[in-house]
């Protein structure tokens, strides 16, 4: 495969414009420029799609509303499957392929672009690859299984020079410049602890607990199941991972974790400057299992000072009925959507969000882009704040990533930010799987006092994989 590979076409989209500023979208599953609609076929992105059921075929859907891409190819392991049968009819003149290998050997010179919208696990090699052969890269969150596909991602996107972005789509909402905005004035400050949250059922509530091996089932046709597998290791086919059971098994997914953290904790780990925590507990961890993520857990990550920003400690609860408690005191004011009736109380952890605790003031928010607001003080008067302003019609997270890819903007969640994003939830994956404390080396990357957790931060390949680590 021929790693310079480029179209006169691709030059010519890179080089049309100049970068043209920071955008925001408070809504971000909505369309926004209205201008996109003029540019002409031959001045699109030529995109490729990897992973086109289930939750790729809603990001080829708002792909294509942005009217800034033409889809070239469809590659997925499973063309037969009916999740995938929407995706395939809507493109009928795009490619298709259940091996993306083969489809950058049939057509790399065709392909601007690349989203991969695959299962946690395959996320790694597939973006690995298109890199190599420059085609920039849009990935489902997380960014990837591990530490170190990770680190390997980071770093060959930084020496690749392509446009990378995260589907956190929400890092293009109205709470990624709003949190910009408000630390930046120096509203939000001196945060030292973050209480985050997510309460909904998950796929593996119910029967997790009691799993002691992996189960079979016959294979379907047409199922490509070794390109599935991956980079990871060896199980049968099953139901409980193809289609959409697999971010149940620690083998495949990241869990809530990974589902839900890149959504609730983003803008908190970017302009608080985080990075990585040095010392991970499981406080809690109820119907754990060697095999499936618990029932519900409670994790803490503790992070260092960081400059004049004081130390922060964040607890994560997962589980349905691990729902954490707002510091007492904090009230806010809810208005019911049916009567328009407002209430003023004890605030409380209603949706999949986050607390954030400043040195005066405190912050409550939900995931995705949804803005924060101010908690008052129980017994203070109401906050008279001067609430810094903040962008509210910009482009969405598909057009960011499309624009970037035309030179025109810069990608607002690319990998040298989710990457590191990531890892802090690969960590805790694996202090949800082992308990117990982890203690993280944050100069050296290396867990320190656990030699299994050690191995799980960057394990092997299985055999005929290995090229992917290396590129």
């Amino acid at each position: 495969m021929n790693q310079n590979t480029r179209s006169s076409r691709r030059r010519f989209i890179q080089s049309t414009a100049a970068f043209g500023g920071a955008a925001v979208l408070a809504n971000h599953w909505q369309p926004s420029h209205a201008a996109a609609p003029t540019v002409p076929p031959s001045e699109r992105v030529n995109l490729a799609v990897v992973g086109i059921g289930n939750r790729g075929r809603q990001d080829l859907e708002q792909m294509t509303r942005t009217r800034l891409c033409n889809v070239v190819a469809l590659c997925d392991v499973d063309l037969k499957g009916q999740h995938t049968q929407s995706s395939q009819k809507a493109h009928p003149k795009a490619k298709r392929f259940t091996d993306f290998r083969k489809m950058f050997d049939k057509m790399a010179d065709k392909i601007d672009a690349v989203m991969i919208a695959t299962t946690d696990h395959s996320h790694f090699a597939i973006a690995m690859l298109a890199m190599s052969l420059g085609k920039h890269v849009y990935v489902e969150k997380p960014l990837a299984h591990t530490f170190g596909q990770c680190a390997r991602l980071i770093d060959l996107a930084d020496r690749s020079g392509v446009v990378t972005q995260m589907g956190n789509q929400g890092h293009s909402g109205g709470n990624y410049f709003q949190f910009k905005a408000w630390t930046e004035a120096g509203l939000i400050k001196d945060v030292t602890r973050i209480t985050a949250y997510m309460n909904n059922p998950r796929r593996w509530h119910g029967w997790g607990q009691s799993v002691t091996e992996y189960p079979t089932d016959p294979m379907p046709a047409g199922l490509d199941w070794d390109t599935w597998i991956a980079t990871a290791p060896v199980h049968p086919f099953s139901k409980k991972l193809h289609p959409a059971e697999w971010r149940s098994w620690f083998d495949y997914g990241c869990g809530a974790f990974g589902d839900w953290g890149p959504h609730i904790l983003d803008t908190s780990h970017r302009f608080l400057n985080l990075g990585l925590p040095e010392k991970v507990t499981a406080v809690k961890r109820d119907g754990a299992n060697e095999l499936v993520f618990p029932q519900a857990s409670t994790i803490r990550f503790d992070f260092p000072e960081r400059g004049d920003m004081p130390a922060c400690k964040i607890t994560w609860y997962d589980g349905v009925n691990n729902k954490p408690e707002i510091e007492d005191g904090y009230i806010e004011s809810v208005t019911d959507p049916k009567t328009g009736k407002t209430t003023t109380g004890q605030a409380e952890a209603t949706r999949p969000g986050k607390v954030i605790y400043g040195k005066d003031l405190a912050f409550k928010g939900a995931s995705h882009g949804s803005t924060l607001s101010v908690l008052s003080t129980k017994g203070e008067p109401e906050l008279d704040l001067a609430l810094p302003e903040f962008s509210q019609d910009n482009s969405n997270h598909y057009e960011n990533f499309l624009l970037a890819c035309k030179g025109q903007e810069e990608s607002r969640s690319p990998f040298s930010v989710s990457g590191a994003l990531t890892q802090v939830f690969n960590i805790g994956v694996i202090a949800q799987r082992l308990g117990g404390e982890i203690k993280f080396d944050r100069e050296t990357n290396r867990i320190t006092n656990n030699d299994r957790a050690q191995s799980l931060l960057d394990p092997s390949p299985r055999k005929g994989w290995e090229e992917f680590y290396s590129l």
